[in-house]
């Protein structure tokens, strides 16, 4: 890992805050996430379990925790399992937890490997009666893939069918909504980080250069500071292709007289930041691309003000500022009333230029866990990133801050990341 090491506080903390939640009689499960294959003998970069990395702060493959807090043997009531190294593995792979190394991280004192877990589960198994395993179930999420998680949880199912299986993730999702002080730490120096890049591609940008250069820019400056690299997959999209939300290629020369909208963030100890900020290659923005820029910008601040604890959950959020961007696109002339009386209620007539969700959960996940109906609460961290896309003027402005809800409000985490046009033009031509 390149990140500096965490105290293992943050996922002794953790834990008890899940073990509190659990039935009684309960034994939970969790697994890593492993080593995915590319071609050949290549793997993907490894990226663990958010979940398994929020209760041990353990980032290797091949790893189990179990928690049983009322097994009337003490010695199984908390179990790390982790992959056992040998002289082959140092020499092919490198560095492994050792057991010590596991406790330091994880601050559990109870190490063994991971060929143990079979036996131990038949010996525990019989103190239980519930089962809590965990599952991807983030909303988002529409691709299946039996993970070793999914593996492990299929064969408890079928050997232990008397058992009560529960559910891990419901009690997972609202407590990684809630960001502990250290874990809001950590999502500043990702945000610290991505601030570094903001400010050296402002640097950089020029007619002629094309979008991978800068996503190139924004890559180096991530690892020279510690990040894993991005915490997604970059979006450097010069004029049309700001118009494609989720636009990857980065291929295309930036042109004068266009806008480049940029939608990245750094990933720091696995929590991510999320950026996007929209620029004229030139250094100076046209009255056309100030006006719509500046109507994005008094939504993102009218929209941030409903970042509250205690009013809205996501939903009638979006609704509120649905309405927000309603009425600035009628004040622009991009809608007419017309526009409004024949709306369909399931796709406002806003959606033409507005077409994506106003603010979604940050933390361990890019788009994080957490319950859509819950309401705002102190701890939450949301991003908050309205845009406006002009297809027909191959014109597309998006701005996304990270925002912390408080006992009295919020804090915008990255208030001090250039935003006003001002601002941007003076760091561009300085």
């Amino acid at each position: 890992m390149k990140y500096t090491t965490i105290d293992s506080q943050l996922f002794i903390n953790n834990r008890h805050k899940f073990i509190q939640e659990l039935k009684p009689d309960s034994l939970a499960v969790f697994y890593s996430n492993d080593l995915l294959p590319v071609n050949a003998d290549a793997h993907y970069p490894f990226s663990q379990n958010s979940n398994f990395f929020w209760l041990t702060g353990i980032d290797q493959e091949e790893c189990i925790l179990w928690l049983f807090p009322d097994c009337p043997r003490e010695e199984f009531r908390e179990i790390l399992f982790i992959r056992k190294t040998n002289e082959h593995i140092q020499i092919w792979e490198g560095w492994k937890y050792s057991k010590e190394e596991a406790y330091q991280a994880s601050g559990i004192k109870n190490i063994r490997y991971y060929e143990e877990f079979n036996s131990l589960f038949l010996q525990a198994i019989g103190f239980c009666e519930n089962i809590y395993l965990d599952f991807n179930e983030h909303p988002r999420n529409t691709l299946f893939y039996a993970t070793p998680a999914h593996q492990l949880a299929y064969q408890i199912q079928k050997q232990f069918p008397a058992h009560k299986i529960q559910r891990a993730n419901p009690i997972l999702a609202y407590l990684r909504s809630i960001k502990s002080p250290q874990e809001i730490a950590l999502l500043k120096k990702a945000i610290e980080i991505t601030k570094k890049a903001f400010l050296r591609v402002l640097k950089f940008i020029k007619p002629g250069v094309y979008e991978y250069e800068i996503e190139a820019e924004i890559l180096h400056e991530f690892i020279r500071n510690r990040a894993t690299g991005p915490a997604y997959g970059s979006i450097i999209a010069t004029g049309r292709n700001a118009c494609v939300l989720h636009y990857v290629l980065n291929n295309a020369m930036c042109q004068e007289g266009e806008l480049i909208l940029m939608d990245f963030g750094a990933e720091y100890a696995n929590y991510s930041a999320d950026l996007t900020r929209t620029v004229p290659v030139n250094g100076k923005f046209s009255n056309r691309q100030k006006k719509i820029y500046n109507t994005v910008y008094y939504v993102m601040q009218e929209a941030k003000k409903l970042l509250v604890p205690g009013k809205d959950n996501i939903y009638s959020y979006h609704q509120k500022v649905g309405q927000i961007m309603t009425e600035k696109l009628l004040e622009i002339g991009l809608l007419k009333s017309e526009d409004l009386k024949n709306q369909n209620p399931d796709w406002p007539a806003y959606k033409k230029y507005f077409m994506h969700g106003t603010s979604h959960y940050l933390g361990l996940d890019t788009h994080d866990v957490g319950f859509m109906h819950k309401t705002f609460q102190p701890g939450m961290v949301f991003t908050c990133e309205p845009g406006i896309y002009i297809l027909e003027e191959n014109l597309g402005i998006r701005l996304e801050n990270n925002i912390l809800i408080t006992e009295n409000g919020n804090q915008d985490l990255m208030e001090d990341i250039p935003l006003e046009i001002d601002l941007i033009e003076h760091f561009m031509n300085s």
